[in-house]
């Protein structure tokens, strides 16, 4: 089977030749899918050094002066600003460090860096380093969270299995969440950590009153499950989206079922799902599909937990669904 080669502009984002009509201010106006193509060839120059040794060697280099000692990380310059230019020298550094800055966290991004996100974007200065290389950050945890990683915490650079030489062929995870082995081993591999086995959230044993919420909240999902797999437009959001997702609540478990528009949930255990959502309170997820909420704010508010990271274009895409049956009731209940 011939290798399918990796695109500029992948597939998925590329748009449909279609039209759609707006109206404003009682006028309709005819929007058409268009596009306009730029495409160019560009020489890292004097940064090539760096990334062909991420690429091709999995080792992070950097530049020291002789005089004043100085280590860059990545290496800018060829001669030393602060040296009267003297001529710097190519080293490599160490692959584990401490983040120079508590990291923002990427939730929403553009089309380019989609299926990247959630990532945190920081700098941290690596052992044998003088300044702060800015980096991907990711957890093997679940979902990454705001206070997870902060200044000081310690990184270790992880390099991706498909390199091209960009600065996205690596990211950091915090070392406690390595093995000691895979702390010190050099040019670690994104397949070689533990992606599944996150640490779920521990409930306490449930009450009466937890049941109750439980079946009641259960109860009122599926028929709204049941309303956005009729709805025209509720299944556009998870047009062509396949996921079975086991959910667990303090009272009780259940399964989500998303299966290219259809949308349906079970009470049911499985035992291999694509991944895992875990609330203590179901009226957390309730409110999301009832579009009270957003399903997103509850990860970021950490009252949601979710088994992998970049499974929150998945939740992403149940908070679209809510909202598209919610606007197509508001649009019926006008007419």
């Amino acid at each position: 089977m011939a290798e399918k080669k990796q695109k500029v502009i992948p597939d998925e984002y590329i748009p449909e030749v279609r039209s759609r009509v707006a109206t404003i201010d009682n006028q309709d106006y005819l929007l058409q899918n268009d596009a306009m193509f730029t495409f160019y060839e560009r020489s890292m120059g004097e940064l090539s050094p760096f990334f062909l040794a991420i690429k091709d060697e999995k080792r992070i280099l950097g530049c020291r002066c002789p005089k004043c000692g100085i280590v860059r990380v990545p290496p800018m310059v060829t001669h030393c600003p602060d040296c009267d230019f003297a001529a710097t020298e190519l080293l490599e550094v160490e692959q584990v460090g401490k983040m120079n800055t508590t990291p923002p966290i990427t939730y929403f991004a553009t089309s380019m860096f989609m299926d990247k996100a959630p990532f945190g974007r920081g700098r941290v200065i690596l052992t044998g380093a003088d300044t702060a290389l800015s980096v991907m950050l990711y957890t093997t945890t679940g979902i990454l969270v705001p206070g997870l990683i902060r200044k000081g915490t310690e990184v270790k650079v992880i390099f991706r299995d498909q390199r091209v030489g960009q600065i996205s062929d690596i990211y950091c995870v915090p070392t406690n969440e390595l093995t000691p082995a895979q702390i010190t081993k050099k040019g670690l591999q994104e397949t070689e950590l533990n992606w599944e086995a996150p640490k779920e959230p521990e409930f306490p044993k449930p009450s009466n009153e937890d049941v109750t919420v439980y079946r009641q909240s259960l109860g009122e999902m599926q028929a709204l499950a049941v309303e956005m797999s009729r709805s025209k437009r509720a299944r556009k959001a998870i047009e062509g989206w396949k996921r079975d997702i086991a959910v667990k609540t303090k009272g009780g478990e259940f399964a989500m079922y998303i299966d290219d528009g259809d949308f349906k949930i079970e009470e049911k255990k499985l035992k291999s799902p694509d991944f895992i959502m875990a609330c203590e309170d179901p009226r957390t997820l309730l409110d999301g599909l009832m579009y009270k909420g957003a399903i997103t704010d509850s990860v970021i508010m950490k009252k949601l937990w979710i088994s992998k990271n970049l499974e929150f274009n998945t939740i992403f895409k149940l908070d679209r669904l809510a909202r598209f049956l919610a606007r197509e009731k508001k649009e019926q209940a006008v007419e």
